[in-house]
């Protein structure tokens, strides 16, 4: 098995095994076992559960916002109905049967606090989900599309945290209908 091989397995199996039961709860030696991956290559591929947490969160943030873009691709060219067609997604994620919240709140949640390398992964896939965010604030009719960017960012996640507590079986719906109003008061005239 060559190195980009033994890397994709691995970063499969952390994502199953992290995402699933936490990243402190699941050992390097169980990662490396599901992924068929020699202790030796897994070592010489990431120096640490540190790295290899980071990295897993850093394929995830790519095929996740990926997700995300599409179905907003989907919902065609109105600005409005992309920036709710993000609410429509997390609709769609919270009932996933796998759902446990956000890989990278969680992550920062058990760890992030104490590991430079995982702050960073989580960090940066929130600066590129509020950027993607601001993208399609600035195609619509506003005067402020920081103010509303920062205001849906801040809906779509805080309806990711209610959904993954369990506060909120609907938060995406009620997020999207907060949207609504803040889509309403930002339109320019």
């Amino acid at each position: 098995m060559d190195l980009a091989e033994a890397s994709d397995r691995l970063l499969v199996a952390a994502e199953r095994l992290y995402y699933s039961h936490g990243i402190a709860a699941v050992g390097i030696d169980d990662v490396r076992a599901e992924a068929g991956v020699s202790m030796r290559r897994l070592y010489q591929l990431y120096p640490s559960k540190e790295h290899l947490v980071a990295a897993y969160l850093d394929a995830r943030d790519v095929r996740w916002r990926g997700r995300v873009a599409t179905h907003v691709d989907a919902a065609g060219d109105d600005p409005e109905a992309r920036l709710l067609a993000v609410f429509d997604w997390l609709g769609l994620w919270f009932a996933e049967d796998d759902f446990r919240g956000c890989a990278f709140i969680n992550a920062f949640g058990e760890i992030g606090g104490e590991s430079p390398l995982i702050l960073a992964a989580v960090q940066r896939h929130k600066d590129l989900f509020r950027d993607y965010l601001l993208d399609l604030a600035r195609a619509f009719p506003t005067d402020s599309p920081d103010v509303l960017a920062a205001g849906v960012t801040l809906l779509a996640e805080g309806a990711m945290t209610a959904a993954a507590i369990g506060t909120d079986p609907d938060a995406a719906a009620h997020a999207k209908a907060a949207a609504q109003v803040l889509l309403a008061a930002a339109h320019r005239s």
